[in-house]
């Protein structure tokens, strides 16, 4: 769908997920630590060279993190098409575009 846009955002750092209501009617529920582990920047990449369009499979294996890297301290809105998530850390690099951020929803699913 390539008109897939949110009509909700919510972060609840009670329970540590953050939630998108889609304009499709799906809602995806995302824990903070899958977020940052598939921070779409290039520093969490390891470099441009590795940064892709869809997330990978290593980003659903999960480490455990100091949890100051998996709390948020704020959602941002970019433009029209992404957020972008501060960290508790300082970390505030990354941008998600809205088909990045359904498709790791997608692949939630399967790795379940």
């Amino acid at each position: 769908m390539s008109n897939l846009t949110p009509t909700g955002i919510t972060a609840n750092r009670e329970t540590g997920e953050m939630t998108i209501a889609w304009n499709d009617g799906v809602t995806s529920t995302y824990p903070f630590s899958l977020l940052r582990n598939a921070c779409p920047c290039a520093e969490c990449r390891g470099g441009h060279e590795n940064m892709h369009a869809e997330p990978t499979e290593d980003m659903y294996l999960i480490p455990v993190l100091d949890a100051r890297k998996t709390r948020i301290t704020s959602v941002e809105l970019v433009g029209n098409y992404a957020i972008l998530i501060e960290w508790e850390d300082g970390h505030r690099y990354g941008i998600y575009n809205w088909r990045y951020l359904r498709a790791l929803a997608e692949g939630m699913h399967g790795h379940q």
